[in-house]
């Protein structure tokens, strides 16, 4: 079945004239003749049975229905430059489209990332952020890294890691203390994780604590907040040390009780079935699961 699309020429002319609400200045970008032009708008507002523009001897103006689809086809055309400049620009090499949780990403991968680089020139590796699973039928990613569980259809999952986040705050909060208590972290601004809703809940069980206020307090989508917000004194957050090691190193951030949150959940590398025998795959599977297996002996 033949698409129900306009052609291309067409859309380009009228994303350039609506932009500009002008056949002539849109004709002098395209380099083309502002006859020609209004002869594509014509006849796209006839493919379409919709009216864009309305004339008059001052010039044109978009209509309601102009303005919507425009927007539209704006969103389309970059959509399509940005794939067009990806493919143009990975010519010649293997590329993974890689998704990740964000602060993991930035904080643990990154600062590794080059090694692999120099193990495998051929190889390049795009990095997204994502901190939910997905259905990757549904997106152009070849590999997820992801905190949870493992049960993710349709993959083969690699472990990397385990969390252990601690109580962590301001030095300014801790005061001339060297540690709180849980009793007296109960007492503090609890900065609660998004993706984490009963972190702070399950903390203090361990401590033999009920706190009825556990699960209240400012909440954030990512680790990197939670450490801002505790760099400014806003409150105690649970915090895996290891991806803050720098505030630590600098002590913008302390530990406030030794005591981690243990969780039978990890950080796990997942490739989709279809993709478990790509080489490139292959070979950042192994290099990562390396690396992460060092990093654990080194803690």
């Amino acid at each position: 079945m033949r698409r129900k699309i306009p052609s291309t020429t067409a859309l380009i002319s009228f994303e350039a004239a609506a932009r500009h609400e002008s056949f002539t200045r849109a004709a002098e970008e395209l380099s083309l003749t502002q006859g020609a032009i209004c002869r594509q708008i014509a006849s796209l507002e006839e493919f379409l049975n919709v009216e864009l523009f309305r004339r008059s001897r001052r010039g044109v103006k978009l209509t309601e229905a102009g303005l919507s689809y425009s927007r539209r086809v704006a969103t389309q055309l970059d959509a399509v430059e940005r794939d067009t400049l990806s493919v143009m620009g990975q010519q010649g090499t293997n590329v993974i489209e890689l998704a990740v949780v964000p602060t993991f990403g930035t904080q643990w991968l990154l600062p590794r990332l080059k090694d692999f680089q120099h193990k495998h020139p051929e190889v390049t590796v795009n990095l997204t952020n994502r901190t939910r699973p997905f259905l990757f039928a549904d997106t152009d990613f070849d590999a997820a890294i992801y905190f949870g569980d493992a049960d993710w259809s349709g993959t083969e999952s690699h472990r990397l890691m385990g969390e252990n986040p601690m109580p962590v705050c301001s030095p300014a909060l801790l005061g001339n203390q060297t540690h709180l208590n849980a009793s007296e972290i109960a007492e503090l601004p609890l900065l609660q994780q998004t993706t984490r809703p009963y972190a702070w809940r399950q903390w203090f069980n361990l401590q033999h604590l009920n706190i009825p206020r556990d699960m209240t307090g400012p909440r954030y989508e990512l680790f990197s907040m939670l450490a801002q917000a505790a760099m400014h004194d806003m409150g105690v957050a649970l915090i895996p040390p290891f991806l803050i090691q720098r505030e630590l190193a600098e002590k913008r951030l302390v530990i406030a009780n030794p005591n981690a949150l243990s969780s039978i959940k990890a950080y796990y590398l997942m490739i989709p079935e279809r993709k478990v025998e790509s080489a490139s795959l292959k070979a950042f599977r192994d290099w990562l699961v390396t690396q992460a297996h060092r990093y654990s002996l080194e803690e």
